[in-house]
């Protein structure tokens, strides 16, 4: 093996390949991370991580017994994690071997909307007045925090809980990210647009806002009427038939095989289609 590397060598080995280590590392660490927020595993992962920061100070400090005790810790440390994870271990496991995780999203992205039209169809025989939110890609943060946080997984039961008459949170919208409600009690900004202000009211309007403001999609059902709505890019659609809810809601929310982008000119022509048809 030759000693000398060439000027490609050089960049790979001293810039190019820690950039893909560190990347690699990272998406690692925050895909395992993320996989575990809310479960069992979560406190456990912290309880690893203050046991690695009190080995750190004991070196620093040259604790010797302490060294000694977490040093013959760590000899055990693999088979008490495999334990320990065993559940979630399995769980990921099943969930790679059995499908891709594009395929996952969109199938709980799928599953979402039927819950949700239940609800809305639902909620609509009965005019209950509501604001359903769904996050895309511009974030919510601004109003996710001014509003009552949620992480909990949606089904019908619960969206319609929730906007029942004189609820605790029936007031304001809530925030739908993926398959999860992330904000309920939500106050959306109002549409300034001179061709709605007059001709709207306060639920209307609010939909709009946050449709001219995100890239979010917005569904509102009419106290009065009990008429079923939809805002996407500034733009209302009124009068949605039930049984073309589903068949509107997937042609906004469903990303497709390979495209992320919801600024693509043709997913951008499918979505305005929505508000051209009869």
């Amino acid at each position: 093996m030759d000693i000398f590397l060439t000027k490609a060598d050089e960049i790979y080995v001293f810039f190019i390949r820690p950039i893909l280590e560190i990347g690699i590392l990272t998406a690692l660490i925050y895909s395992i991370l993320y996989y575990l927020r809310g479960t069992r595993g979560a406190n456990i992962l912290a309880g690893l991580v203050m046991v690695m920061a009190l080995m750190i100070l004991s070196d620093v400090l040259r604790f010797e017994v302490i060294n000694w005790v977490l040093a013959n810790l760590w000899s055990i440390l693999a088979t008490t994690l495999i334990v320990i994870f065993q559940p979630e271990l399995r769980r990921a496991f099943a969930q790679l071997g059995s499908t891709s995780f594009l395929s996952q999203r969109r199938t709980r992205r799928r599953e979402a909307i039927t819950e949700v039209a239940t609800a809305v169809i639902n909620m609509a025989k009965r005019r209950i007045g509501a604001i359903i939110v769904f996050e895309r890609m511009i974030n919510m943060g601004s109003i996710v925090e001014d509003s009552i946080n949620l992480d909990v997984r949606l089904n019908s039961y619960l969206i319609e809980s929730i906007f029942f008459p004189n609820s605790p949170l029936h007031d304001g919208a809530i925030i739908i990210k993926d398959d999860k409600i992330i904000a309920a009690h939500s106050i959306l900004p109002l549409s300034q647009n001179e061709n709605y202000v007059g001709a709207l009211g306060t639920r209307h309007r609010a939909a709009l806002g946050i449709t001219e403001e995100t890239d979010a999609v917005a569904l509102i059902i009419s106290e009065e009427t009990g008429t079923i709505s939809i805002a996407c890019r500034g733009r209302l659609k009124r009068d949605i038939p039930a049984d073309k809810l589903v068949r509107y809601l997937s042609t906004l929310l469903m990303i497709k095989d390979g495209d992320s982008d919801l600024n693509n000119t043709d997913m951008f022509e499918d979505e305005m289609s929505i508000f051209t048809k009869d």
